[in-house]
């Protein structure tokens, strides 16, 4: 199953991490690839904390540089070629874990935003998408999923942003 979260709203990564509580209450065997949130988040703090409890069940790789192209938010000192080269090791991790049979889900938190900001191109989602084993999950979060690429997932939601906190 490909699931994607994606959409301007608040709770893309928080769906995401809902669906690996869930795996890992059933015993399977999940990876959780960050792309751009290269900061200590407190899903970070989270998957830190609790992988001791789930050994190799649980597999947590941080990748990326911060946020790109993104204004006042984009990280500072960090050049599109760092960006890019960290967002490919971060596929890289992505496809080895997709692509080994060794993991239920894997997580690809924030691809959807790497895709979009040209340091990764939607062929290569595509081949992620494609090339996993049959016994592989897909989550895919992040704004902007490739229109093009929607046949391919099998879920797909919209986070919609009603209402700005004041």
């Amino acid at each position: 199953m490909v699931v994607v979260y994606t959409g301007e709203g608040k709770g893309k990564t928080s769906a995401g991490l809902g669906l690996l509580v869930r795996a890992l209450g059933n015993r399977n065997k999940v990876a959780f690839i960050q792309f751009i949130k290269d900061w200590g988040v407190s899903e970070h703090i989270f998957l830190r904390d609790i992988q001791p409890l789930y050994k190799d069940q649980l597999y947590f790789y941080k990748g990326g540089k911060g946020f790109y192209k993104a204004g006042e938010l984009s990280a500072k000192l960090v050049s599109e070629a760092q960006h890019k080269r960290a967002a490919q090791e971060t596929y890289d991790q992505a496809l080895l874990a997709a692509t080994s049979g060794k993991f239920d889900l894997v997580i690809c938190d924030e691809i959807n935003n790497a895709v979009h900001d040209g340091l990764l191109s939607s062929t290569k989602l595509r081949q992620l998408i494609d090339k996993r084993t049959p016994k592989t999950s897909l989550c895919l979060t992040g704004r902007d999923f490739p229109r093009q690429l929607l046949p391919l997932a099998d879920i797909v939601t919209d986070m919609k942003k009603d209402k700005a906190s004041l």
